[in-house]
């Protein structure tokens, strides 16, 4: 964490039994006035979106309520099955070494695009909008019914910058616009607040995270005009919300991707909105069929008429590596493995960086709605086990330089996030490292080959991530919810959690629709500046370490904290986690993003535009962060139209060896850009 000092009815049914077990149903909310009888009060209908695990097979199954067992015996019954085909052969491959999709229905659309980005992330708004600035014909695709990643689905709508930047004011032409553009956004405040007057993010913005914080609609809304706008120098581009990545198609060598295949999911009610469980969700999100919550439409993206394709890896988990079998890495790496100072004692590919589901709180007298929906909540781990971790570290609720004040998104009267205080309707953002943060590696998010393999995802992609890890990670944030409104109460200033169908989290949970991702797979690159797979690493970010001069390729430049938010075992062994690497932004250089940086192995027309750049554990704990994710994904987006447009016969990694280098460097600065500190 970083500090800065600056008359229809709700109609939703869900099969609680299937929810307990894991099952994948889906809300359907097709109208929005409350039940008035006390047995359907609003409350209940709202904890039963809240599925308790105490009761859930798998969990029951694999771990005992009090052991400390590693994450080996702690999966998802979803993650133990292994397809007969895959006990004794590897023919999920096919000749080009690539998976082999199964079932693989035939697209009922099909798009063009020259430049294909996968994931609408805040790197993949930036690659894809840069894209088409250049003129190229561009596609996007995202898994989430909001475009824009950290920003909105993922509800870090609280924007966390360098204050050395922040005072040099050296931010890139792009960004500043980007942030610019926000703050002209209108702003619709929830009908319980009773304000009906417009309102823009500029007057509603006052937070001591860092200087811009906003409601996570507002970030989705921002992100989809700025595609808008961006499409008038490419009128046939386009791209989708509701889409999940499904695999790719690769020619006979299995260097180019010829096809990327994705399935877009329409709700059958006009009034759907999301549960904010992604661990039930989720595999209906993925499904090729249809459901009774939604109708599905298989999509292919391919090149137009004799030119090629250029993909944009953009999810912040890495999707299109991790199912491509590209040579990358997951989790925290050894000293030995990288020659980083701080590294890890050894290699653990279980570790990466806590993952987080945020929410929103706001100043409002519920009559004790809340917590009384809170209460529903259960977790196979005690909820003793949960509380241990929360803490204000001796933070003031509201007072001040305050807990609501930090990443306060809404606030009515502008009052100085240092010194005053919020007032009723103002709401904050919670996102907190001894609260909703979730390390704990029992299982880990991310699924390594061994598991993709074993739940047949080579073949049928769903993700790539452990749906049980997202089951513990909402329950302890929505434990954490409970545990400030269990806090004692503050005169003039009632706390309510913010949950239903109008929460600004945009679902019934009142969690964000997915989890922020610090950390996924990362790449390895080709060999460069002295490696021979190019990591960006420890001593490439700080000032008081021999790092090396990346300028002959830099394609951006970011800075911040090295801010790890660490992993851990329930049973406190020992993790492999660089915890001595954290060290704050006075230690750290500019940094420079090489080229080499979005350059995979293996696949000759890929890039990667987002936190799956090859950087080390280390490294990625200070470029993942917003300023460091737009940069990498506006790189990567004005990289593919260059090509496309200006080099139809160039690949990404014979850019510097042909001696092109400079060229692309001027055309990045006409983009808008920023190379040098």
């Amino acid at each position: 964490m970083k500090r800065f000092f600056f008359s229809r009815r709700l109609a939703w049914i869900i099969p609680v039994a299937s929810l307990l077990a894991g099952a994948s149903s889906a809300v359907l909310v097709s109208t929005i006035e409350q039940y008035t009888q006390a047995e359907t009060s609003s409350e209940k209908l709202l904890a039963d979106s809240l599925p308790s695990e105490s009761n859930s097979a798998p969990d029951a199954a694999n771990v005992a309520p009090n052991s400390g067992s590693k994450s080996n015996q702690d999966l998802d019954s979803s993650e133990q099955s292994e397809p007969a085909e895959n006990q004794a052969t590897e023919s999920f491959l096919l000749p080009n070494g690539r998976p082999r999709l199964s079932p693989l229905p035939a697209p009922a659309e099909t798009w063009e695009c020259e430049v294909a980005v996968v994931g609408g992330s805040l790197g993949g708004v930036a690659a894809a909008s840069h894209a088409m600035k250049t003129g190229a014909k561009t596609c996007l695709i995202e898994l989430s019914p909001w475009m824009g990643g950290q920003i909105s689905s993922q509800g870090v709508s609280a924007v966390d910058e360098s204050r050395n930047m922040l005072q040099r004011n050296n931010f890139s032409p792009s960004w500043q616009s980007f942030k610019d553009f926000i703050l002209q956004q209108p702003v619709k405040l929830p009908a319980w607040t009773g304000i009906t007057a417009p309102l823009t993010v500029a007057q509603i913005n006052s937070c001591w995270v860092g200087r811009l914080c906003f409601p996570p609609q507002v970030g989705a809304v921002a992100a989809q005009e700025w595609l808008k706008q961006a499409a008038q120098f490419s009128t046939s581009s386009k791209w989708s919300t509701f889409t999940a990545f499904k695999g790719a198609e690769f020619d006979p060598s299995g260097r180019f991707i010829t096809a990327i295949y994705a399935v877009r999911r329409s709700p059958r009610e006009s009034g759907y909105v999301p549960q904010g469980r992604p661990s039930v969700e989720l595999a209906t999100w993925y499904a090729w069929e249809d459901d009774a919550t939604f109708r599905k439409t298989p999509i292919r993206l391919q090149p137009p008429p004799g030119k090629r394709m250029l993909v944009i890896d953009a999810t912040d988990t890495g999707e299109v590596v991790g199912w491509a079998k590209v040579p990358l890495r997951v989790g925290s790496e050894s000293k030995e493995t990288t020659g980083e100072v701080h590294a890890a004692a050894f290699d653990n590919p279980e570790c990466t960086q806590a993952f987080t589901f945020p929410f929103a709180m706001g100043i409002r007298a519920d009559g004790g709605q809340s917590i009384k929906t809170l209460e529903y909540v259960q977790s196979f781990y005690a909820r003793e086990e949960h509380m241990r971790v929360y803490t204000l570290e001796n933070t003031p609720m509201f007072r001040g330089q305050s807990f609501f004040n930090y990443r306060r998104m809404i606030s009515l009267t502008g009052s100085d996030p240092f010194y005053g205080s919020p007032v009723p309707n103002d709401i904050t953002l919670v996102n907190w490292t001894q609260g909703n943060d979730w390390n704990w590696m029992n299982p880990p998010l991310i699924l390594t080959p061994e598991k993709l393999m074993q739940t047949g995802q080579y073949q049928n992609w769903g993700g790539g991530v452990s749906m049980r890890a997202m089951r513990h990670a909402e329950n302890h944030a929505l434990m954490f919810a409970r545990w400030l409104l269990e806090r004692p109460p503050e005169p003039g200033l009632p706390l309510a959690y913010l949950a239903g169908i109008d929460s600004p989290m945009g679902t019934v949970s009142g969690l964000s629709m997915l989890p922020y991702i610090r950390e996924g797979r990362r790449i390895l690159g080709r060999p460069a500046y002295g490696q021979s797979e190019f990591m960006l690493r420890e001593s490439d970010l700080r000032e008081d370490m021999e790092g090396r001069n990346l300028t002959p390729t830099v394609i951006g430049v970011t800075h911040y904290d090295i801010d790890i938010h660490g992993c851990r075992y329930r049973n406190w062994e020992q993790t492999g986690e660089a915890v001595k690497a954290s060290v704050k932004e006075y230690y750290i250089r500019p940094v420079q993003i090489p080229l080499e940086s979005l350059i995979p192995q293996g696949v000759d027309n890929l890039l990667v535009g987002g936190k799956a750049i090859a950087a080390t554990h280390i490294a990625t704990a200070l470029t993942r962060i917003h300023h460091g994710e737009w940069t990498i994904g506006s790189a990567a987006g004005v990289t593919a139209g260059w090509l496309a447009n200006q080099q139809p016969d160039l690949q990404p990694a014979d850019i510097v060896p042909q001696g092109k280098m400079p060229q692309l460097q001027q055309y990045l600065i006409e983009q808008g850009l920023r190379l040098e500190w």
